[in-house]
């Protein structure tokens, strides 16, 4: 029997088109979406679909929401 995994974090960032990526950590799943609402609903269908047994799955789903800006002088 697998153990259930308390936290799962997902790395967000924003795609060259303008929408969201985001990819779990230590887990192979990873989704997207062009906004943040519709990222959030992707993320828990993903995880519902990884984890398929529901005591399986993850009590908190965190997303890390990473925005790279760039300045130039």
């Amino acid at each position: 029997m697998e153990k259930s995994i308390e936290e799962l974090v997902f790395i967000v960032e924003e795609t060259p088109d303008g929408g969201y990526m985001a990819r779990a950590l230590g887990v192979s799943i990873i989704t997207e979406a062009d906004d943040l609402e519709m990222l959030r609903s992707q993320v828990l269908d993903a995880v519902q679909c990884h984890f398929t047994e529901e005591k399986q799955r993850p009590r908190i789903i965190r997303l890390h929401i990473v925005k790279d800006e760039v300045l130039a002088l």
